[in-house]
């Protein structure tokens, strides 16, 4: 009999457990749709307004200047973006709710004036700082509050990109490469599911793209593939590489952030009009489509290297997912009329496999490439990000992040990012 009603307590416990998570997901989901949504809308404003009237890059180094005073105003001049929400999950650091609306307001503010980043980063600043406050707000333990600011991350990477699968794990996989908190799979599968579900009402349009010829998967079509994941995983160390030097580049020579801001902008719009090209600017989404349908340049994965790199290290706020993207996208579609392969299946390849190199998220990578390209194509997917996850070493976009397990052998290594 005491079996019997130790069973029921248990069965009942984990319910209430389950009904509890369920309703602050639901609640975190909602919320973050709504925010995100608006945010996406703002975002889309910004750009068709850019795509309108291209000159509005010459105000560039205007933006930065508001975004500098804006951080300056809201007293966050030390804004340690993702790395910040990282930090928050690993060690319990506290995510001020002013990141909201600073990285919310200067990422438009970027987009608008055609500075090259993306948007994801500013979704996961958003998710992690909201999860972060509710955290606070329902008194949950330091254990718990970690949980809700993944959800938040969740929450907020899907309504803004539509990839509410991907979305869920990603927020988990990031924090500590080889471990995942499994604990916040239930709280991040539905904020996910629920945000995207808000933000699709209205109005956010999820991200899907048509490759226009798929291969048979042979053993020649294996081996050019796995060149070119090889190549990628190159690609998305040297991406590593520039960001930070860059980074330091600038902060070493222009300490003053106005300044920095005026000359990194100022840099973006002299590079513009030497390229007479307009299409590194903004997040990369048209070359991203334009790779897809099997046309791209030789060199526009560098040009967005450098356009990427030049706008986040003069203070300039969003991301480097989307950009990672069309890096990716980019160079593997190139890379595919070089090898004779099908430049659109390469471009797809090449673009979940940078995304892979420089987030170390394998599984997330793999469940992008299903949300937005469909099942056709797996087993290059599988292939690539396998072999760009592994060649990839321990270089990332955020040096918050850390290795619990080394890529090469099965042993625990507990580790940052160089």
């Amino acid at each position: 009999m005491d079996y019997v009603v130790r069973f029921f307590k248990h069965i009942f416990n984990r319910l209430g457990i389950l009904g509890r998570w369920i309703g602050f997901s639901i609640y975190t989901g909602i919320v973050l749709g709504l925010v995100c949504a608006a945010f996406s809308y703002c975002l889309r404003r910004s750009i068709a307004a850019r795509v309108a009237s291209p000159e509005m890059v010459f105000l560039l180094p205007l933006g930065g200047v508001l975004i500098a005073g804006f951080y300056k105003l809201l007293d966050y001049s030390k804004d340690g973006g993702t790395n910040l929400v990282l930090e928050s999950i690993q060690s319990g650091k506290e995510i001020p709710l002013r990141m909201t609306p600073l990285i919310f307001v200067s990422t438009v503010i970027t987009q608008a004036f055609g500075g090259s980043a993306g948007r994801e980063g500013a979704a996961l600043q958003i998710g992690g700082s909201i999860g972060n406050f509710f955290g606070g707000l329902f008194k949950l333990n330091s254990e718990d509050k970690k949980v809700f600011i993944m959800s938040g991350m969740s929450a907020a990477f899907s309504a803004l990109f539509g990839t509410p699968i991907a979305a869920a794990v990603f927020s988990m996989e990031v924090v500590s490469v080889g471990i995942m908190q499994y604990s916040a799979l239930v709280p991040c599968t539905i904020a996910s599911l629920m945000a995207s579900a808000v933000a699709v009402r209205l109005g956010a349009v999820p991200e899907s793209f048509q490759i226009t010829e798929i291969v048979n998967f042979s053993a020649i079509t294996a081996v050019k593939t796995i060149f070119l994941a090889c190549l990628c995983a190159g690609v998305s160390v040297i991406f590593c590489i520039v960001l930070k030097a860059m980074h330091k580049l600038m902060s070493g020579f222009f300490t003053n952030v106005f300044a920095r801001a005026v000359i990194g902008g100022t840099l973006i719009i002299i590079m513009t009009l030497l390229l007479r090209c307009w299409d590194y600017t903004g997040t990369g989404m048209e070359l991203i489509e334009t790779a897809i349908e099997g046309n791209a340049r030789p060199l526009d994965f560098v040009w967005k290297i450098l356009f990427t790199a030049i706008t986040l290290a003069s203070g300039y706020k969003g991301g480097e997912i989307v950009p990672s993207f069309c890096i990716g996208a980019t160079f593997g579609c190139f890379m595919g009329s070089v090898m004779g392969m099908s430049p659109s299946l390469c471009a797809a390849i090449g673009m979940v496999s940078i995304f892979c190199g420089v987030t170390n998220c394998p599984i997330s990578s793999l469940l992008i490439a299903l949300e937005l390209f469909g099942i056709e194509a797996v087993p290059y997917f599988l292939l690539s990000i396998s072999i760009s996850y592994m060649l990839s070493g321990y270089y990332g976009l955020y040096h918050s992040q850390r290795f619990a397990y080394s890529k090469y052998r099965a042993k625990s290594i507990d580790g940052q990012v160089h």
